[in-house]
């Protein structure tokens, strides 16, 4: 979807999270904000400093960042261990034994120490994307990116991930979401933007958009797919 002169001012803001209909332009503004895509024209600030889409600049920008995608982006020859400090080595620097240390970690935390050594096939889904989250986390990123987290897992494995975000909020993560989940979107978003055929349609208060939202658009997608 081709994004049509969004305009998008959040403040300071610590969870912000894109709503709307599928192709409305969510998971395509993330990713320019992410620096996986670069925009024809405009300008992105990101923590009051411009993002420059050259790639010299792109590279150092993208390593502040932290990103978890909805099909997981492992390593499928790799462990989940190995997929958490491969980053860590060939990006940020560290010694092998510092990165599995981290990587343990963060694998013992995630309640997956168990499975450090097997490949993202012999795991369930909701095992992949803990792993994935585990990666973002890994490497100290001043925002996590979520592109639909859960759009891949069954309303079990949902849970399970969308409590591990939920934490990480709670430690005072900044994050930017893209959700399908209108439970969790209420109850985890400071702010929330509703965007349809490319454009913001609607921003503020979390609260206030998904229970009195002001434009006729919003309102009638939320009375849609909250009805059940």
């Amino acid at each position: 979807m081709v994004l049509d002169a969004v305009t998008l001012d959040t403040g300071d803001v610590h969870s912000l999270v894109f709503i709307g209909p599928s192709g409305g332009g969510k998971s395509t503004l993330l990713r320019i904000i992410g620096g996986l895509e670069v925009p024809d024209g405009g300008t992105v600030w990101v923590d009051g400093v411009q993002v420059s889409y050259s790639e010299a600049d792109l590279i150092q920008y993208r390593r502040r960042l932290g990103m978890v995608f909805q099909a997981f982006n492992l390593f499928p020859h790799m462990t989940a261990l190995q997929n958490i400090t491969l980053p860590l080595e060939k990006v940020h620097g560290y010694s092998r034994s510092r990165a599995e240390g981290t990587g343990l970690q963060l694998l013992r935390r995630f309640h997956l120490e168990a499975h450090a050594h097997k490949r993202p096939a012999e795991l369930s889904g909701g095992q992949r994307q803990r792993v994935a989250i585990a990666r973002a986390v890994s490497v100290k990123p001043r925002i996590l990116l979520f592109d639909e987290p859960t759009s891949a897992l069954d309303p079990e494995m949902t849970a399970e991930v969308l409590e591990v975000i939920e934490e990480l909020k709670h430690e005072g993560r900044d994050m930017i979401l893209v959700t399908h989940e209108m439970g969790f979107a209420r109850a985890a978003a400071e702010q929330v933007v509703f965007l349809a055929e490319g454009r913001v349609v609607e921003h503020g208060e979390g609260s206030r958009i998904m229970v009195t939202p002001r434009e006729p658009v919003t309102r009638e997608f939320l009375s849609r797919v909250m009805r059940y």
